[in-house]
C-alpha cells in the first residue's frame, strides 16, 4: 500500500498543473466562462474520472481535461467559431456519447487502425504547435501585427518571467522532479506579485463554484448539422489520444498481457469516454488519460489503487479558486511550451522523404496552428492522404477504411462551409 501511495501522489504532482492551466484556457477573455466555475469543473473531472479509472478499469492512470482539446474548445469553437459556451459543452457531451458507443464495440479498433500513423503523429505535433503559439502569445513573445498578421511582441516583464520559469522547469524536469511544472508556475506568479504586476489574492480559499457552469450545457442546440465536424473532431482526437496514451504508457511500463496488448484497454477507453461527456456535465472540455501517469507507474504504481490515491489528492484543489485566479495567464506559458515540445516529438516518425505521406502529414501539422482548428488539420489530412496516394500510383495502399474517412472528411467540409 505504501508503494501505491507514493505512486499516486507522484502522478498527482506531475499532472496537477492542469488545475491552474485548464481554467486559465477555458476562461480566456471572449469565452465568458467564469474562472471559478472552470476550476471546480476541472477538479471534478480529475477526481471522479481518475477514481473511476482506478475502481473500474483498475489501471494506474490519472485522468484530466486534455491539453489541446481545451484550446480547441476555447479558441476554435467559442472565440473563433462564435459558439456559445453551453453549446460547446453540448458538442463535447455528444462527442463523449459517440466515443462510448465506439468504445464498447470493435469499431474503436477499426477507426484507430484506419487513421494512418503519420496523420496521428502529425495531429499530435500540430496540437503541440498550437499550444506553443498560445504560450508565446500569452508571454508577449508573439503579438498581432497589421502588416504580417503576427510579429515579435515587446520583451517586457512577462517575457522575462516566462523565460526564468522555463529555465527552472527544464532544469527540474531533466532531474525527473515531479514539481517541475508547478515550480515554473510558482516562480512566474511570485515574480508577478513581487513586481506589482498582479495583485496577490485577498483570500486564499473559497467554497467550490457549482453554480456557474455545472450542468449548464445545451445538448439540444449542439445537435446542428453544421456542428457535426466539431463533434467528430473531439471524438476522434480523444480516441486516438487515449489510445496512444494507453498503448504507449502500457508498453513502456510493461502493463501488457501475453499478446503484448495493454491490460484492461476496453475498460480504460470506456472510462475515457465517460471523461468526455462527464466533463461536459461538470462544465469543462473533455477529459482523457494523462501520459504523465508514467511517473507514478515508475514509482511502483501497477494497479488501480494508485489511481484512487491520485484522485483523492485532487479533492483539496476544489477550494483554491482565489489563489488560482491570482495566477497571471503568462505564468502558465512555460507549461504550454513544454507540453507543446513533448507533443511535437511525435512527428519524428513521419517519413518526410515520401511526398504522398509527408504532404498530408505536413498539412495536418501546419493547418492546426494556422487555422486554430484541429478539425481543419484532421479533415484535410484524410483527404490528401487518399488523393496523393492515387497520384503516386499507390492506390492499393489506401485501405477501404481510409477511403471512408476521406469521403466523410469531404462531406464534413461541405457541411461546415455551407
Amino acid at each position: 500500500m505504501t508503494r501505491d501511495i507514493v505512486a499516486g501522489v507522484t502522478t498527482f504532482l506531475t499532472m496537477s498543473y492542469i488545475v491552474v492551466v485548464n481554467p486559465a484556457i477555458l476562461s480566456t477573455p471572449g469565452t465568458n466562462i467564469p474562472f471559478s466555475g472552470a476550476l471546480t469543473a476541472t477538479v471534478m473531472v480529475c477526481f471522479t474520472m481518475t477514481l473511476l479509472m482506478g475502481l473500474y478499469a483498475k489501471l494506474p492512470f490519472g485522468v484530466a481535461p486534455g491539453m489541446g482539446l481545451n484550446a480547441f474548445f476555447a479558441y476554435t469553437l467559442i472565440i473563433n467559431g462564435g459558439i456559445a459556451w453551453p453549446v460547446a459543452l453540448g458538442i463535447t457531451f455528444w462527442a463523449g456519447v459517440v466515443f462510448l458507443l465506439v468504445s464498447i464495440t470493435p469499431l474503436r479498433e477499426r477507426i484507430a487502425l484506419a487513421i494512418p500513423l503519420p496523420l496521428r503523429s502529425a495531429t499530435a505535433g500540430g496540437i503541440g504547435l498550437l499550444l506553443t503559439f498560445i504560450g508565446l502569445q500569452n508571454a508577449g513573445f508573439v503579438a498581432a501585427n497589421p502588416a504580417t498578421m503576427v510579429g515579435v511582441g515587446p520583451l517586457d516583464h512577462r517575457a522575462l518571467l516566462v523565460l526564468a520559469s522555463l529555465i527552472v522547469s527544464v532544469w527540474l524536469a531533466r532531474r525527473d522532479n515531479p514539481f517541475a511544472y508547478l515550480a515554473g508556475i510558482a516562480l512566474a506568479t511570485g515574480g508577478a506579485w513581487l513586481g506589482g504586476f498582479v495583485a496577490p489574492p485577498a483570500s486564499w480559499f473559497s467554497a467550490p463554484d457549482f453554480s456557474s457552469v455545472f450542468l449548464e450545457l445545451d445538448v439540444w442546440s449542439a445537435l446542428q448539422l453544421s456542428l457535426v465536424p466539431a463533434m467528430l473532431t473531439v471524438m476522434l482526437t480523444d480516441l486516438f489520444d487515449s489510445l496512444s496514451t494507453f498503448i504507449g504508457v502500457s508498453q513502456a511500463a510493461t502493463l501488457t498481457d501475453d499478446q503484448g496488448k495493454p491490460k484492461h484497454l476496453r475498460q480504460g477507453l470506456i472510462v475515457d469516454s465517460f471523461a468526455t461527456f462527464g466533463a461536459a456535465l461538470f462544465g469543462s472540455s473533455s477529459g482523457t488519460a494523462y501520459v504523465e501517469s508514467i511517473a507514478g507507474i515508475r514509482m511502483g504504481g501497477r494497479t488501480g489503487r494508485s489511481a484512487v490515491i491520485t484522485a483523492l489528492c485532487f479533492l483539496p484543489c476544489l477550494f483554491i479558486a482565489p489563489l488560482a485566479a491570482a495566477i497571471p495567464p503568462y505564468a502558465t506559458s512555460a507549461v504550454l511550451i513544454l507540453v507543446g515540445v513533448a507533443m511535437f516529438q511525435s512527428v519524428t516518425v513521419v517519413p518526410f522523404d515520401r511526398l504522398e505521406i509527408a504532404l498530408p502529414a505536413f498539412a495536418t501539422l501546419i493547418l492546426i496552428p494556422l487555422t486554430f482548428s484541429i478539425t481543419q488539420g484532421i479533415l484535410w489530412g484524410f483527404i490528401l492522404h487518399a488523393a496523393l496516394h492515387v497520384v503516386a500510383g499507390r492506390r492499393r495502399d489506401v485501405t477501404p477504411a481510409a477511403w471512408g474517412l476521406a469521403v466523410v472528411a469531404v462531406a464534413l467540409l461541405v457541411i461546415e462551409n455551407s
